[in-house]
């Protein structure tokens, strides 16, 4: 018989109430950062070694089509590359970001936070808290990013180590942050302490929040207009878009990757089509700007597909004067969206709404513009794409002038009082609407024969007829008059057909008792 005594092997004892391993749930939100990354990473490497495999004129071996899948998931976070490979020996940026590479990488590093944040099914499994799922997520995650820095400058098309050092961070924190934001429920806690009082005070009224609602609507009806004009535009220069289409190269898989770019690039397209519609447009090179008024030179473009669908060179036309129609409607839809649905709302409020929302527009527009262009050259194109300061600002005068009095308008149109012929004699009271309008009498006549006639009926009120009155007047009973009422169509207030209850046979009266008679109960026999 084997005795544990106090020098021999210790039993496992039972983990303190209170203490609880987090080791365990940390590593697993690194690995998640880290897989998260790593998913981006062999999307992009089995699409380009695809391409590369059924190009029939490779220019470098798998190394180099690697290389070059790691540069453009740093690309795919806004950071810039390095083209060697020009006519001068300069090298060249490529800064122009396509928007919906940026998904890829967004939505997996969400989605790894909101693992790590979300509750656990077990009740002995600890949930960490935000502040240590965001750190362990992200620390996973930039650690692959660092390896992928360094990995791709032996490739074609290298990173530049500072704009890699601040750009791949920064959409890593912002995609944590949301994902660990909605797996917490997404909390709205209180405004931190050092801001004002007032300004504490204020956000928490529900404006801001319609304020952020029409924002979005008017950033996105602006989005919308911007496909709608770049989808006009390549369909009225079509025969050039086939023809530069077809140029760039004569094999399938190269007009394949073409294809694929155009389409990252279309969200790119919306927002520079959204910048044209706003008056300030977007930089085709040095000094030289597309607006709807026209733009004067010969900007220095590349073949691609995109492009070809410009405006021809030259002062604007009525054509391209008709794209102010879309940040009109975009105005029209902040102040549509601005009106808070409550009476006791004043025209002040509603106003002040629709001004916040417009600023919401303004600063949406201003951050697309600013991550949707970017060098793709060192001389004539080191400015691409939209201004986002202009850009900004005229959204946010456009949504301005519209919503406001547009929000005004809407609300004193959705909430003006309600108006009707009203008819009132000498007796009747006025000012009681509910019992003067005839409402009351309709609803309990509409119960009392819904109900089967239960509920009894109201007896109209009669007015003793006046002092010297005629005797016409006087033999007929006066009612109270009502104000005219508007029954809605449709709304049947006859009688229900249902059973017929059978008659009650009426109760035969007793006679009254005699006086000196008694009255003796007969007993009931015994059985």
């Amino acid at each position: 018989m084997t005795q544990v005594t106090e020098r021999g092997t210790r039993l496992p004892t039972a983990p303190r109430a209170g203490v609880r391993r987090r080791s365990p749930a940390a590593a697993a939100c690194v690995v998640g950062g880290a897989v998260a990354a790593g998913l981006g990473l062999g999307f992009l490497a089995v699409l380009v070694i695809v391409l590369w495999i059924s190009s029939p004129y490779p220019d470098s071996g798998p190394g180099g089509a690697l290389h070059l899948a790691a540069g453009l998931w740093l690309l795919a976070h806004g950071t810039e590359l390095l083209r060697y490979e020009t006519l001068s020996g300069v090298p060249a940026p490529v800064g122009v970001t396509p928007l919906l590479l940026v998904a890829l990488p967004v939505l997996l590093m969400r989605r790894a936070a909101r693992l790590g944040g979300g509750a656990s099914d077990e009740d002995d499994e600890e949930v960490l808290p935000a502040s240590a799922v965001f750190s362990a997520v992200l620390c996973g995650y930039l650690a692959v990013g660092t390896f992928a820095t360094v990995y791709a400058a032996g490739g074609p098309m290298p990173a530049d180590p500072i704009s890699a050092a601040w750009h791949v961070p920064l959409v890593a924190v912002l995609a944590a942050a949301g994902g660990v934001w909605g797996a917490k429920g997404r909390p709205l806690g209180p405004l931190p302490n050092w801001l004002p009082g007032g300004v504490r005070r204020g956000f928490v009224r529900p404006r801001y929040a319609l304020a952020l609602r029409a924002g979005a609507g008017g950033a996105l009806v602006l989005l919308g207009g911007g496909a709608l004009l770049v989808g006009a535009s390549l369909a009225w220069h079509g025969a050039q878009v086939q023809a530069s289409f077809l140029s760039l190269t004569g094999v399938w898989s190269g007009r394949f990757a073409v294809l694929l770019l155009a389409i990252a690039l279309i969200p790119n397209a919306m927002v520079w089509g959204a910048a044209y519609a706003l008056g300030p447009g977007f930089a085709l090179g040095a000094e030289v700007t597309a607006t709807p008024l026209g733009f004067a030179g010969a900007p220095a473009l590349p073949r691609f597909p995109l492009l070809e669908a410009l405006p021809a060179a030259g002062p604007g036309t009525p054509l391209t004067w008709a794209a102010a129609g879309v940040p009109v409607v975009a105005g029209l839809a902040v102040g549509w969206f601005a009106v808070r649905r409550a009476r006791e709302v004043s025209y002040g409020e509603t106003a002040l709404t629709a001004a916040l929302g417009a600023l919401v527009c303004g600063l949406a527009m201003a951050g697309l513009a600013a991550v949707s262009g970017g060098p793709l050259g060192s001389r004539r194109l080191a400015e691409f794409g939209p201004v986002w300061w202009t850009t900004g600002a005229a959204a946010f005068a456009w949504t301005l002038v519209l919503a406001v009095p547009v929000a005004v308008g809407v609300h004193a149109w959705r909430y003006r009082p309600a108006e009707g012929p009203v008819a009132v004699d000498a007796g009747t009271p006025v000012g009681d609407g509910w019992h003067d309008s005839g409402v009351r009498e309709l609803r309990w006549e509409a119960m009392r024969k819904a109900s089967g006639a239960l509920v009894p009926e109201i007896v109209p009120e009669r007015v003793p007829p006046a002092v010297g009155a005629v005797p016409a007047a006087a033999a007929a009973p006066a009612v109270r008059a009502r104000r005219a009422v508007t029954v809605v169509a449709g709304l049947d207030l006859g009688p229900r057909p249902g059973p017929v209850a059978p008659p009650v046979p009426p109760v035969p009266p007793v006679p009254p008792p005699v006086a000196g008679v008694r009255v003796l109960a007969r007993r009931k026999p015994p059985a």
